[in-house]
This record gives C-alpha cells, structure tokens and sequence, in this order.
C-alpha cells in the first residue's frame, strides 16, 4: 500500500503554512517502520500540479488549514474528504478553495484515493510575511500530531522519536526543506 502524508500551505504566512511544518516536523522528529510505502511531501501551495501526485497512493491524509462557522483559532478538525463537516467553509486561508477543487476534479474523474483531512483554524492571513505561528496554531498543532500518527498506526506503521524539535523552531527552517 501507498500512504501519503500531504502538507498544504504557504510557508511565508504564519499559521497558513501549518500543514506543510507539520508534515516537516514528522519527517525531522520521527522515523517510521512500515512494509507500506510512506511519503511525506511538502505540498506547498501547488493545488492542481498535486494531482499526478495524490493519484499514485492508495491513502491520503493532507494536513492544511481550515476554517469552520463559529470555530476558535486553534480548533482542529478530522474528517474524510467525502464526509465534510457541513460548519467547514474552506475560507481561512489563500489556498484552500483551489485545494478543494483540486480534490473535487479528482473525485470527478474517479481517482481519488480514500483522503482524510486533518485541518485546524488559523488567525487570519495579514499581508506581511512571517514564519511565526500563533501560540493558539502552535498548541493546537499538538493534536493534529497526533492525530497524525494515530491515522499511521490505523494502518500497522510503527513509529519512535528520533529528535524533539519544536514545530516552531521547524517553521523556521522549513524553507530550506526538509
């Protein structure tokens, strides 16, 4: 089986680039033992030149940013892509309605694999460009992580903690690739 954790966000913008430092923090902080093939790829912003890419897994877990009526900054949320929460709006970050398509053209053509998303509610998007996640994103973030690993142990991949970086100190660095 092909399993792919997919980080969604721009980096340069505090919370919104939560998905992809979180996938970054999995990748630095923990090593995984699996006979699934397991990727975990920084998606960036890149929406639709994703397909190729989600369409070659049999699962798909996208951590992102979402926004939900009435939720706090910080909430997170885990679902399946064909069981959206009806509170989600997909309108708390630059990205997400063109994610969202990207996921709905593949559905239309019959290629999406079973995808959950794992989101949680950003502060809303200013206009000058930080790495600097919001202490609400930054707790939070412990949930979705893990929320993350639980998703890696339903399908028998094992884990252990090679280093504990801070997702802050992560965010940081997540420019440079990891």
């Amino acid at each position: 089986m092909k399993i792919l954790i997919l980080g969604i966000g721009n980096i340069l913008f505090g919370d919104e680039g939560i998905g992809v430092h979180l996938a970054n923090l999995l990748k630095v902080n923990y090593s995984f033992n699996t006979s699934h093939t397991l990727d975990i790829i920084d998606g960036g912003t890149m929406a639709q030149h994703l397909i190729p890419i989600i369409t070659q897994y049999d699962r798909v877990l996208i951590l992102d940013c979402v926004d939900a009526n009435d939720a706090e900054i910080g909430a997170v949320y885990y679902f399946d892509f064909k069981e959206i929460p009806h509170n989600i709006t997909w309108a708390g970050s630059a990205h997400e309605v063109e994610m969202l398509q990207t996921l709905q053209m593949i559905e239309m053509l019959g290629d999406l694999p079973p995808t959950k998303i794992l989101g949680i509610k950003p502060v809303i998007i200013g206009t000058d460009p930080t790495f600097e996640l919001s202490s609400k994103v930054l707790e939070g973030a412990k949930l979705m992580e893990l929320q993350a690993l639980n998703f890696l142990k339903s399908f028998g991949i094992s884990y252990t903690k090679k280093s504990d970086k801070p997702l802050q100190e992560i965010a940081n660095l997540s420019y440079k690739g990891f």
